[in-house]
């Protein structure tokens, strides 16, 4: 089996799929029937294409016929199939989540309708991103992304909401527009925007202009990776939005940039003649991520805080340029994608259960729903880095990289992983400590729903609330939620999913390893593409 025969059907069942949601637009029960089916199909058949990648190493197919360089090429090694296993994974748990929320909530009327075909149409351009072989056609899935997820952002219109779209498009436009104009300064250089038929060209510049273009990409991929100092838009866009919109877009967004970046560092621009450059960067992105995510109060800005931390991570992995730091940061990012969505629908969980996300108003959610604890105590551990979850194991590879490359900076290195590791546990502790393990009567400014509520979704205030018994909700002063079967399903597997990591981290560090090789080689992909005795010459 050939995993590039497979590779268009990635894109093209999401688009399809979003063309059916949005005739079936009034049809709710349909609509989401038809979007679940199609993530479905569609990781099912990315499961073959990682299988086939794993076994077989780096394949190419050109749409059209044209032969490369002058078609579209996507191609499928370790690293865009376990991107897009991964992705969809996260994605249609995210998108269960949200039917139940929605069939919950009586949604179906109104913006809402357009979520399902917008969903599918941001997971296109997610895995368009991942599988392409040039650059322009990079720069689409990007445009794809940030259309669709303009929508998703702003879905509801309210004020705060428009306000934060409005920054993320900005931004994203500026990061855009630097990336183009990457593109045609490199294709006036080189004559080509195919990735392969770059390894081979860019070699050929001289050191100065390489340089310019070099650090043009890295800039225009950092704002999407969100690295320090480029990270100023994240916290105050990704919390406004829906909490499952908010979980894809952490768990996933970033990642392409993060993924972008990767791509362009080992196979564009080898070598360690900026190395030392992105370590810095990455330093500065975790402590700074993790100091902003102890001041906050909001979990779910926490939790944005966080995610930028970590992002140093990966970073910290791609600028060691050998095989044990990038097969970290390849299993880190699988990690990282899994755990911090999960975080985001346990956070989305909190609220409506809790009636807020605000620390200071929260207390004894551990007596009102033992599930929900476990279901933040279990990613929360992962994420901090508590053996023998992904998240040490994968910190432990980079550790075990920083320490192997025994150079000053990556000590500092090692040593600030250890701190945010570290800081990150005390985050986590701090929201169980006053979400869960405190009585709501703690609470600085408890919230009189929280106060008023039992387990079983009765009030101890009747004289205070009113009860909606047949929705679960109360009404008066606040309100509150029981919560749906198929939203606490979804993150329990997501959840699952994070272990799963764990249990199975073997065989996935040694795929992770096999791609890094590739990957640091060159030989494979651009031979892949270009054809045998293609790279001959090229500068390892």
């Amino acid at each position: 089996m050939n995993a590039a025969s497979l590779a268009p059907l990635a894109v093209v069942l999401p688009f399809l799929g979003a063309a059916f949601a949005f005739i079936l637009i009034r049809r709710p029960v349909a609509q989401r029937t038809v979007a679940i089916t199609t993530l479905a199909l569609t990781l099912s058949v990315e499961l073959l294409m990682l299988w086939s990648a794993w076994t077989q190493g780096v394949q190419a197919v050109f749409l059209g016929g044209w032969v490369p360089p002058f078609g579209i090429s996507l191609v499928v090694d370790e690293l865009s199939s376990l991107m897009l296993v991964i992705s969809s994974a996260v994605s249609l748990a995210v998108l269960v989540y949200a039917s139940g929320q929605g069939m919950a909530d009586g949604d179906e009327d109104g913006p809402i309708s357009i979520f399902h075909p917008t969903y599918l149409i941001l997971v296109a351009g997610v895995s368009n991103a991942f599988l392409t072989g040039d650059l322009f056609n990079l720069y689409v899935g990007f445009e794809i992304l940030l259309t669709a997820s303009y929508v998703l952002m702003t879905m509801g219109g309210t004020g705060p909401r428009v306000r934060a779209g409005v920054t993320y498009v900005v931004v994203s436009v500026i990061s855009s527009m630097l990336f183009l104009l990457s593109i045609a300064m490199i294709y006036a250089a080189t004559g080509t925007i195919n990735m392969a038929d770059l390894a081979v060209k860019l070699g050929e510049l001289d050191d100065s202009t390489q340089m310019i273009l070099h650090l043009m990409l890295v800039v225009a991929f950092g704002i999407k990776a969100a690295v320090f100092p480029l990270s100023f838009w994240l916290p105050d866009s990704y919390p406004t939005a829906p909490a499952p919109v908010t979980a894809v877009f952490a768990g996933l967004l970033t990642k392409v940039g993060v993924y972008a970046l990767i791509r362009t560092e080992t196979l564009l621009f080898p070598g360690d003649r900026i190395n030392t450059f992105l370590m810095i960067v990455a330093l500065l992105t975790m402590l700074v991520g993790i100091l902003g995510a102890l001041a906050q109060i909001d979990i779910k800005r926490m939790l944005s805080f966080t995610l930028v931390s970590h992002i140093g991570y990966m970073v910290f992995g791609l600028a060691m340029s050998s095989v044990v730091g990038l097969g970290s940061t390849m299993y880190y990012v699988a990690h990282h994608i899994t755990v911090q969505t999960s975080l985001f629908l346990v956070a989305g969980l909190i609220e409506r259960r809790g009636g807020t996300s605000n620390m200071d108003r929260l207390g004894g959610m551990a007596k009102l729903s033992p599930l929900l604890a476990i279901l933040y105590f279990v990613p929360a551990m992962n994420l901090a880095g508590i053996p023998p979850f992904s998240g040490f194991l994968g910190k432990l590879g980079l550790l075990q990289g920083g320490v192997d490359l025994a150079t000053p900076v990556s000590y500092t290195l090692v040593i600030g992983s250890v701190v945010t590791s570290l800081l990150t546990l005390m985050a986590m502790a701090r929201v169980w400590n006053r979400a869960f393990w405190r009585t709501p009567e703690d609470a600085e400014h408890p919230d009189p729903v929280l106060l008023a509520s039992k387990p079983d979704g009765s009030t101890l205030r009747t004289s205070k609330y009113v009860t909606d018994k047949p929705t679960g909700r109360f009404s008066g002063r606040g309100t509150i939620h029981l919560l749906p079967k198929s939203m606490v399903g979804a993150t329990m597997g997501l959840v699952a999913l994070g272990v799963a990591l764990t249990v199975f981290a073997g065989p996935l560090f040694q795929l992770s390893d096999q791609g890094a090789r590739a990957m640091l080689e060159r030989t494979p992909y651009i031979e892949a593409v270009l054809g045998t005795g293609a790279a001959q010459g090229v500068e390892q």
